[in-house]
């Protein structure tokens, strides 16, 4: 976990329930005035080691019962010298004097502010995430999670902007929001649960989704469902027939790329038009090449495991193909070499893939020409997370959200490299030149406990999301791609620290649109007493 050091703590009991951990696999400017510093304005370094450090969750308990008159006499002082940049907090003499949780708005309505950004919108212990906002801070708007879900709580997907609504989805429904203020737009409840979510919708906005056969926990992955998610109104509703007497599993995995909804599933594929639900394709017989995932977008990839003819039972090949989103038919195909494993699609276009050894500690980068044909492929000199190498992260193939890629250069969030290939903070980005597979530049490295996300390429510039720490709110910059030099692009009100600060980076789905960052958390969990679960964090122009 990162979190801050110092400045505004997080709330009372919004750590989530002990046991806490990365998501499951898919089922189961304005410039500040008077200025405030911004990160990631160091000079960027030459290319070199890269440092890193987390910082751990701090424990809390509340004082013992004879202290406690004087504890909350000590934190009203606090709070007063503090101001309004501090947390609002209403305290109680229950228990051992823990501060009392924010109360819990009504199912589909804002938990906090009521979303119109203009502080609190109930009574004094309504947390507001933009108390003592600063000139040309950006307003933030959050939401929580409201609904019953099981103990261990769930896994929740998304966000999708289209338009003026950002969308996410847990398993039994969508919900669209406000862009501007996290207002409830609308509610899609699923007859039965999820069972596939693809990393984007359409380019209009269609997303499609696979549900389960019927509400039995045993019951299987069997039906696609169409959601326009500018409206939240439902669409056509296929089943997908078997493409041999195998085919049958609790899970699909989605992708989408033009008008094709790709899906792979069991060592099969098939392929449906996005508009009306019709059968593209479909392949019973792979040819000892087995499909087990796809990535979408401008382009559709595919990602195979090939057995050994001579040994079925050996490790195989790990084959990725660009793949004819109408028809299926492969356009070039690349195998790797035996033990070497794809973890992460990072880039569509150009392609950009991270695949790593079985012996743990070794991975490497790949960029593929149009026609696929080597670019440059390297073992790097640093370490990314384990949800941008694919090590010992089950998510999806696109569920990196610490990488973004133009022409000519991957920028992507590094550390130093450990023991294993997997660290949670990333708190320098590094640019790697695609055609030579060499390092380019490296940002200087951010205080600890602050990762660097980077999330697009636009405006010729690298947005990157600068995690919160250091006494510092949750930031967007912009990077030159030709040296890293950082300028500031939004900075969120010192208030928001708290709520930032548990969007952890194993778990966090981050989406950056439209001059807006949107933070949803990988798990939510039903409310409880005294606790709020975060679902859903904005902000931006």
């Amino acid at each position: 976990m990162t979190g801050p050091t110092s400045g505004p703590r997080p709330e009372p009991d919004e750590q989530p329930p002990a046991g806490f951990g990365p998501p499951p696999a898919p089922f189961e400017p304005h410039a500040p005035a008077p200025p405030r510093p911004l990160p990631a304005t160091v000079p960027p370094r030459p290319a070199g080691d890269a440092g890193a450090g987390a910082s751990a969750p701090s424990g809390r308990s509340g004082p013992s019962v004879p202290r406690r008159v004087i504890a909350v006499a000590a934190l009203l002082a606090s709070l007063l010298l503090i101001g309004s940049g501090a947390y609002h907090l209403t305290l109680t003499l229950r228990g051992a004097g823990e501060p009392a949780q924010p109360k819990a708005g009504p199912s589909g309505s804002p938990s906090v502010d009521q979303g119109d950004g203009k502080g609190p919108g109930g009574g004094s212990d309504t947390y507001d995430p933009n108390a003592g906002i600063r000139p040309g801070e950006a307003r933030v708007w959050l939401r929580d999670h409201q609904s019953e879900v099981a103990g261990s709580g769930t896994s929740q997907y998304g966000p999708w902007r289209v338009g003026d609504t950002v969308v996410s989805a847990i398993h039994n429904g969508l919900t669209g929001y406000a862009v501007a203020d996290g207002q409830e737009k609308w509610k899609f409840p699923l007859q039965t649960s999820l069972c596939g979510v693809p990393p984007a919708p359409s380019a209009n906005g269609r997303l499609v989704v696979a549900v389960k056969e019927s509400a039995s926990e045993s019951s299987r992955c069997t039906h696609l469902q169409q959601i326009d998610l500018t409206t939240g109104q439902a669409g056509w509703k296929v089943a997908v027939p078997p493409e041999n007497a195998r085919d049958s599993t609790s899970q699909f995995e989605l992708a989408i790329s033009g008008d094709t909804v790709a899906v792979a599933r069991t060592a099969v594929m098939s392929g449906f038009s996005v508009t009306d639900g019709r059968k593209l394709f479909g392949t019973s017989s792979p040819n000892g090449c087995y499909p087990t995932a796809f990535a979408g977008g401008s382009r559709l990839i595919g990602i195979r495991h090939c057995s050994d003819p001579k040994d079925a039972r050996g490790p195989g090949r790990a084959m990725v193909e660009e793949l004819d989103p109408a028809t299926a038919a492969p356009k070039w195909s690349y195998k790797y070499e035996q033990d070497w494993t794809v973890g992460r699609v990072l880039s569509v276009d150009p392609l950009v893939i991270a695949a790593h050894h079985k012996d743990k500690k070794t991975w490497n980068i790949t960029a593929f020409a149009a026609d696929g044909t080597i670019r440059s492929q390297g073992s790097p000199g640093f370490a990314v997370s384990g949800r941008c190498n694919g090590f010992g992260n089950a998510s999806g193939f696109q569920e990196c959200y610490a990488a973004a890629a133009d022409a000519d250069t991957l920028y992507i969030g590094a550390g130093k490299p450990a023991a294993s290939l997997g660290i949670d903070d990333t708190n320098q980005v590094v640019a790697v030149d695609l055609n030579t597979g060499k390092e380019r530049w490296r940002t200087a490295e951010q205080p600890k406990g602050r990762t660097m996300w980077p999330l697009a390429v636009e405006g010729g510039r690298v947005v990157v999301y600068v995690t919160p720490g250091s006494g510092e709110a949750g930031a967007v910059v912009s990077l030159a791609p030709s040296d890293g030099a950082s300028q500031p692009v939004l900075q969120s009100p010192a208030a928001a620290t708290g709520p930032q600060s548990v969007f952890y980076t194993h778990g966090v789905r981050i989406a950056w649109a439209g001059g807006r960052l949107f933070l949803l958390n990988g798990r939510v969990y039903g409310p409880e007493p005294r606790k709020v679960s975060r679902a859903l964090l904005s902000f931006g122009k």
